[in-house]
């Protein structure tokens, strides 16, 4: 059938199984948005504040659901405002399609009206970038952009088109989406390299990457463990692909994980990277990282093998394919000395806070405990995201969503609204302090426009918190403009933009806030005022090995 360059954007949507979409809206885009309002019956499409709100929520729709997320923009400043979401995707491989309307063929590259080169701007943090300039390529170039942003290592994708393109005709089919397999990169010989490294470990350590959560490998991955007997850690992006319950596990490792997990990380004599990348936030020192230890890596992409950490022995593909082969090829294993002595770092280095007083550690408790850990909980970042990574037990995976790579301030608001549009089942909360809450907070807006039941929680300190933390344990406390004491009310700000507000001052006061809040149906903000010196404990150093991973005790001592 003979469709515009816009029609065949909305068909090539519904081609690929596309229910919602945000944006915004601008002049070189119009046509597209006049075609999807002819198919609001089939396609959401919601409306941000701001095109970076709109990032940020596709990318947390992605998230949630295992679905490529989708954003719209306009060229120029709307596109623009696209690049820090797209950035954010592509550093936790998060599967997205970003489309963008750009000038009139005739008008590229003459300095026109709110005219970007965004395929350039972008070409660093994307996985492909495409200008389509001929609208009889449009349908297989948007085909080829949702191909690229779901298989192998997912990340974003940008697609945009000339306004020109978007009013041509031309003849367009439907086709069925082809799931396409990866071909197989590894060999039997090295599963069963791996395989008898695992089996002559006396003391091996699971350390659990965002691959694993991205693969859904979370029962594999349970089963390997089962199987070694294993003590596991997870990164901030790996959470609830192990369960949070389980004794096994150990918590987070890294620059704020646990003495328990940095400590036997250096111990073992074996360490078993799955999905994971060994990042810097990670690694610490990478010349004394698990120096005990050999290492078996495996992940999809072939580029990060030795990239930061040198490995032993490794597995290039799909996670879940491969822990599928691997695990029959593992004896049973005991290791209860091995076990025991990590039970015992367990009970000797727990989380602990100060409970005397309201603090973000018990606001995650008691989130945990009225939502009884089934809650989806994005953050922003922050000592409130470390926070949240500690104390709120994540049995499942994509339940917590959080910017691992980027660090991008004003994520969690945005992404918490993608997630709550993909998983209506679920109670979405999102965790910000109030640094990063006001870079955002005007999405509040576009919860209360659509009446999306969210929760968000402001851990105000009236501080940069972690900036201050950093300040003080590293600048000889000279807090260099992370002073916040100005006169913003987030209550009142939040009532403006129509959602309900809950100022919190006293611990007895969470439980019945999060309950009133659940029950609200409708956008709700818990304030939740605390020490502006509240740290977040345990923390190694940057660039220091995670044997001097230290906390509030060592401090004093």
């Amino acid at each position: 059938m003979l469709l515009t360059g816009a029609e065949i954007v909305v068909e090539c949507l519904k081609e690929q199984g596309v229910d919602t979409v945000f944006g915004y809206p601008g002049g070189t885009i119009l046509n597209v948005y006049d075609a999807l309002y002819n198919h609001s019956d089939e396609i959401r499409h919601v409306l941000t504040s701001h095109e970076q709100g709109a990032a940020h929520a596709a990318d947390g729709y992605a998230r949630a659901t295992g679905k490529v997320g989708v954003c719209m923009a306009t060229s120029g400043p709307g596109a623009t405002n696209l690049v820090t979401g797209i950035a954010t995707a592509y550093m936790d491989s998060v599967p997205m399609v970003a489309i963008t309307c750009n000038v009139n063929l005739p008008a590229l590259g003459k300095d026109s009206f709110q005219e970007v080169d965004i395929a350039g701007v972008t070409m660093p943090i994307t996985k492909h970038g495409y200008i389509v300039k001929d609208v009889t390529i449009l349908a297989d170039t948007i085909r080829k952009a949702f191909e690229i942003a779901r298989t192998g290592r997912p990340g974003p994708v940008l697609v945009d088109i000339t306004k020109d393109v978007t009013a041509n005709k031309c003849e367009y089919e439907a086709k069925a989406v082809e799931t396409k397999v990866a071909e197989c990169k590894y060999t039997d010989a090295e599963l069963s390299a791996v395989a008898e490294m695992i089996k002559a470990s006396k003391k091996p350590f699971i350390y659990v990457g965002g691959g694993a959560v991205i693969s859904g490998a979370s029962k594999e991955v349970r089963e390997l463990a089962a199987k070694m007997n294993a003590p596991v850690c997870d990164t901030l992006m790996g959470k609830g692909a192990f369960d949070g319950h389980d004794p096994l596990y150990t918590g987070m490792i890294g620059m704020h994980g646990t003495k328990t997990s940095n400590f036997g990380v250096m111990e073992c004599d074996l360490l078993v990277a799955l999905g994971a990348r060994f990042s810097d936030r990670v690694v610490g020192n990478p010349k004394r990282f698990a120096e005990n230890a050999k290492v078996v890596h495996i992940d999809i992409d072939a580029a990060e093998i030795h990239k930061n950490i040198h490995a032993d022995a490794f597995v290039v593909g799909d996670l879940k394919e491969i822990l599928t082969k691997l695990n029959p090829m593992i004896e049973q294993k005991s290791n209860d000395e091995w076990v025991a002595h990590i039970m015992e770092m367990k009970e000797k280095y727990p989380l602990s806070y100060d409970s005397s007083a309201l603090s973000c550690p018990f606001v995650m408790e008691e989130l945990d405990r009225v939502t009884k850990g089934q809650a989806i909980v994005t953050t922003d970042v922050g000592q409130h995201q470390m926070w949240a990574a500690q104390y709120y037990k994540y049995s499942e995976p994509r339940t917590f969503l959080s910017s691992g790579g980027l660090g991008t301030m004003g994520y969690g608001l945005g992404a918490c609204i993608g997630a709550k549009t993909g998983r209506p089942d679920k109670v979405c909360v999102n965790i910000a302090g109030d640094g990063c809450f006001r870079m955002n907070m005007n999405e509040l807006a576009t919860a209360s426009r659509y009446n999306i039941p969210i929760i968000q929680v402001v851990i105000n300190n009236h501080v940069l918190g972690m900036v201050r933390q950093w300040q003080t344990l590293f600048y000889g406390k000279r807090y260099s403009q992370t002073v916040l004491q100005d006169k913003v009310d987030f209550c009142k700000v939040a009532e403006g933009l129509g959602c309900m507000a809950i100022r919190v001052t006293k611990k007895e006061e969470v439980g019945p806030a999060f309950e009133k809040a659940i029950a609200a149906g409708g956008p709700v903000l818990i304030e939740c005022m605390i020490p502006e010196d509240d740290k977040v404990f345990p923390m190694s150093s940057p660039g220091a090995p995670l044997t001097e991973t230290f906390d509030a005790s060592d401090l004093t001592e």
